[in-house]
C-alpha cells in the first residue's frame, strides 16, 4: 500500500458525502413541482416520482456493492505514521470539488417538472436514500470486522471504489472522529494521539 506518511478518508462518509445535499434538493426540487402543472399533470408526475424515488434508491444501493465487499475484505492495516482526514473535511472536500455539478442536478430538477412535476426531483432524493442505505451498509462491515475502512485521498477523487483505488486500509474502530458508516460519533471526537494509536 506505500509507505510514508498520506492522508486517508473514510470509505462511509465519501459514499454519504452528496447524500444530505441530494436529499435537500431533491425534496426541494420537488416540492416546488408540485406547484407546477407541467404537462402531465401533477398525479401523473408524483406517481412516476415514487417509481423513480424507489428504482433510483435501490439501483444507487446495489451499485458496486460486490467491489466494495472485495475491497474490504482484502482491507491491510494502517501504520501508524498516516494522517486520518477528519469527516468534516473529507465532506467538505467532495462537496466544494463537486458543487457545480450538484447546482446543475437541482437547477436540471427544478426545470423538468414543467413536464412532468416533480419526478426529477424524487429521483434526487432517491439516490440520497440508496447512499445512506449503502453507508449503512458499509457500516455493518465494518462492525462485523471490528474495523473502519478508509481509503487514501489522492485514490478516490471519482469513487472510493473506482478502478484507481488498490485497496482499502483499516484501523480500529476508536479511531478518527466517524462512527461505523460514516456518521457523527456520539461520544465526541477521540483525541488526535488515541485515533492515530488505534490505526494499528
Amino acid at each position: 500500500m506505500g509507505r510514508g506518511s498520506y492522508a486517508l478518508a473514510r470509505v462511509a462518509v465519501i459514499v454519504r458525502a452528496p447524500a444530505g445535499w441530494l436529499a435537500w434538493a431533491g425534496l426541494l426540487s420537488a416540492g416546488t413541482g408540485v406547484l407546477v402543472p407541467g404537462l402531465t399533470g401533477r398525479r401523473i408526475g408524483v406517481l412516476a416520482g415514487a417509481a423513480l424515488f424507489l428504482i433510483v434508491a435501490g439501483a444507487v444501493f446495489a451499485v458496486r456493492r460486490g467491489r466494495y465487499a472485495a475491497l474490504a475484505r482484502g482491507a491491510s492495516r494502517a501504520g501508524r505514521s498516516v494522517f486520518l482526514q477528519d469527516r468534516a473535511v473529507t465532506l467538505r472536500n467532495w462537496r466544494r470539488a463537486r458543487r457545480w455539478w450538484l447546482l446543475i442536478a437541482f437547477l436540471a430538477a427544478l426545470g423538468s417538472s414543467f413536464a412532468v412535476p416533480a419526478a426529477a426531483g424524487m429521483a434526487l432524493a432517491g439516490a440520497a436514500a440508496g447512499l445512506w442505505a449503502k453507508a449503512l451498509w458499509l457500516g455493518g462491515l465494518e462492525r462485523r470486522a471490528g474495523s473502519l475502512l478508509w481509503v487514501r485521498t489522492e485514490w478516490a477523487q471519482a469513487s472510493p471504489a473506482a478502478k484507481p483505488v488498490r485497496g482499502y486500509l483499516s484501523t480500529g474502530l476508536a479511531a478518527g472522529d466517524a462512527a461505523p458508516g460514516g456518521g457523527r460519533r456520539r461520544s465526541g471526537r477521540v483525541p488526535a494521539g488515541a485515533a492515530v494509536s488505534e490505526a494499528r
